[in-house]
């Protein structure tokens, strides 16, 4: 199975990451952050991964540091249960509606770190939750996992389903991307011959 688990501390964030890439979307957060704790249920929940996230960080400052090491500490998790790469789809892409809100949310594990994110959410924040820290988790993460990822919100008015979108679609086309293709055993998915 594959399988890590990543332990990430510093001044700011103590942070540990288990994950099963093969799971069947089993997810437990102790993050102190209770709407990122949601969106990472999607994650685990629509891309059948079981993931834990057990995080301490600077809250009293604000939610910044945690948000973004989280990110930077499960694309690192998912760089070491990935493997070699042998024998993948490599690319993922998803379409997730909630409501009036659409996302897509298309990826390639290139091994090439790089965001386009282009989401503008009606309001600035879901309950306490900043959205733009929505942007700083998939950067950290595309940083980390070497993912070039493009993330487009089409639709939407409720920035809840709007974040809540662009998540499920993230799980969906992670799952897609790192799924066996019985077409590939054993090769690498790039005539380069490497990712």
């Amino acid at each position: 199975m594959r399988t890590a688990e990543v332990v990430r501390n510093t001044l700011e964030t103590q942070i540990t990451v288990n994950l099963n890439l093969d799971g069947t979307g089993v997810s437990k957060y102790e993050t102190g952050i209770g709407f990122l704790d949601h969106m990472l249920d999607q994650i685990a929940r629509h891309g059948m991964m079981d993931i834990a996230v057990n995080a301490k960080g600077d809250l009293h400052i604000d939610a910044h540091h945690t948000v973004e090491d989280i990110g930077i500490t499960l694309g690192m998790a998912f760089t070491k249960a990935l493997g070699d790469k042998k024998g993948i789809r490599r690319y993922g892409h998803a379409y997730v509606p909630l409501d009036e809100a659409l996302s897509r949310v298309v990826l390639d594990v290139s091994g090439r770190p790089g965001l386009t994110f282009s989401c503008e959410f009606t309001r600035a924040a879901v309950g306490e939750f900043d959205v733009d820290l929505i942007h700083e988790f998939f950067q950290g993460f595309v940083n980390h996992a070497n993912v070039t990822m493009h993330v487009d919100n089409l639709k939407g008015h409720n920035a809840h389903h709007q974040a809540e979108t662009i998540f499920k679609a993230f799980g969906r086309a992670l799952r897609m991307a790192v799924e066996m293709d019985a077409r590939m055993v054993g090769i690498m998915p790039s005539t380069k011959g490497s990712l």
